[in-house]
Formats: C-alpha cells, structure tokens, sequence
C-alpha cells in the first residue's frame, strides 16, 4: 500500500504544471463571433521557461489570462497544478506580471509590493520580511521607500515582478513585461530574469514579440498562428542553462531564432 502511495505521488509531482487539451476560446462581439484560440494543447513542465511568440492578436495573451482565470475557454480543457484555473487562482498558484507596471502612485515601492500580502492577511513582520527578500531578488534592495515616479521605466517593472513574487507562488504569467522599454534595458531586464529563473526555479509562462528574446530566455518555445490562434510549432531549446548575451551571435541561438521565423511564416501562410 505504501508503495503505491509512493508512486502516485511520484506521479502527480511529475504531472504538467500547465495541461491544455484542444483549447478554444470565441468571444462574442456585435460584430460576430471572433475566435481567439482553436485546438490549442500544450503541456509545461514544472521549472520550464516557456515563451508565447506570434502576431499580434494571435491569442497569446488570451492564453495566458485562460491559465490565470481571466478569461473562459469555450471549448476543451485547462489545468494548474492539476486543478481548475479558477481553484488554482483561489490557492494563490501564480503571480502575474502585465504589460505595464501598474503600480499605484501614492504607495512606496515596498507598500505596491506588499499590497497583495497585507490582501491576504500577512503579518506587518512577514510582510517586510517578503519585501526586502523579493527587492533583493530584483536587485532593488534600498528602494523600499522610493515612490514609482522616482524610478525609471525598467525599475518599475522590476518592481511588479517583486510584487508578483512576493507570496511566493510556484508559477510566474507574465505578459510582454519589457515590451515597452529600450533595447538596452531590455536586454539587462533579460539577464536579470534569467538569473532570477535560475534562482528561483519558478515556472515561467511568458509572451512576447521579439523572437531574440524568445530564444534567449526560453527552455520552450510556443509559436503561434495569426487568429484563430494555434500552435504551429513548440520549439524544445538546446541551449546551455548558462546563457550571457553573447550567445545570441551563436550558431546555435540563430538556427532555432530561425526556425522560429519559420514558424511565424507558416502560420501566415496558412490563414
């Protein structure tokens, strides 16, 4: 009996973290029906870095907020940590990270991040606690006090992946967090993520449309069809763990960046 107790757990703690099966997703409009994902499957690992890439309005960002219960499937199947979006949602599964920082103004960078500790009944300890640990983490240790306007673009960004990480979930969604900054800072902002990754060992859905940024952070590359959004192809990366920018002037970083360039024409060419 013990044994196959053994074994069933073996078996859930090796079970996808993320399972989609034949996901679809038709949002009415008065326009009529617009169909955002179809016969979308897929399966994350736990400690992958999976990347979303494709065109615009080609449901990335859709599935994503499907894994955090933003948004309905209307069609198929979607599991987190084996269970419903909704109930991983209510047992805190993941933290989320937007576009935009969406920090409040008049909260100090360490009352934005504990906003969702002080929601959840942290105590005033464990909150600084938290806090500090998660501002180390992003490499803004000393800025507790500042206020977001007294931050750059890209230090405000950091700020929202420390609150994202602030309660400690096993997933990390984040949806094109760098796309509105430089190249410069974006390329730091990816080293600093990686590094993070490593430390951490979350797992990380993320969506973007850069495809050097899809390669360079990713262990899994999700490309995906102009609407009605589908996989066209999930690229498995052969990359070391240990990646500085320069591997991106590598033979191997430019056969899968081109493969994936592959893939977003394909799926171009199939509409």
């Amino acid at each position: 009996m013990q044994n196959g107790t053994t074994e069933a757990a073996q078996s859930a703690s090796q079970a996808p973290v993320i399972s989609a099966n034949n996901l679809d997703l038709t949002f009415q409009t008065n326009d009529g029906p617009v169909h955002a994902l179809k016969g979308v499957s897929l399966d994350i690992e736990a400690g992958d870095f999976v990347s979303f890439i494709g065109p615009s309005g080609c449901g990335k960002t859709t599935f994503l907020r499907v894994m955090a219960d933003l948004e309905q499937p209307t069609g198929g199947s979607i599991s987190v940590n084996g269970v419903s979006p909704a109930a991983a949602r209510q047992a805190r599964a993941y933290g989320y990270v937007f576009q935009a920082a969406g920090l409040y103004p008049w909260r100090s960078i360490g009352r934005n991040i504990s906003l969702p500790l002080e929601i959840m009944g942290y105590s005033k300890a464990e909150q600084q606690e938290r806090v500090e640990r998660v501002l180390d983490l992003v490499e803004l240790a000393g800025f507790e006090r500042k206020f977001p306007w007294q931050l750059s673009g890209g230090m405000q960004q950091r700020a929202s992946i420390a609150r994202a990480l602030a309660f400690d979930a096993d997933i990390l969604l984040m949806d094109e967090p760098f796309g509105a900054l430089d190249e410069i800072v974006r390329d730091h902002l990816n080293e600093q993520l990686l590094k993070l990754w490593a430390r951490t060992e979350k797992t990380i859905a993320f969506v973007t449309h850069s495809i050097p940024e899809a390669v360079y952070l990713s262990t899994k590359i999700v490309v995906m069809s102009p609407r009605p959004g589908r996989i066209t192809d999930v690229i498995e990366s052969t990359l070391p763990k240990e990646r500085p920018l320069d591997i991106r002037d590598s033979p191997e970083f430019l056969e899968i960046a081109h493969r994936v360039r592959d893939g977003l024409r394909a799926g171009h060419a199939d509409e």
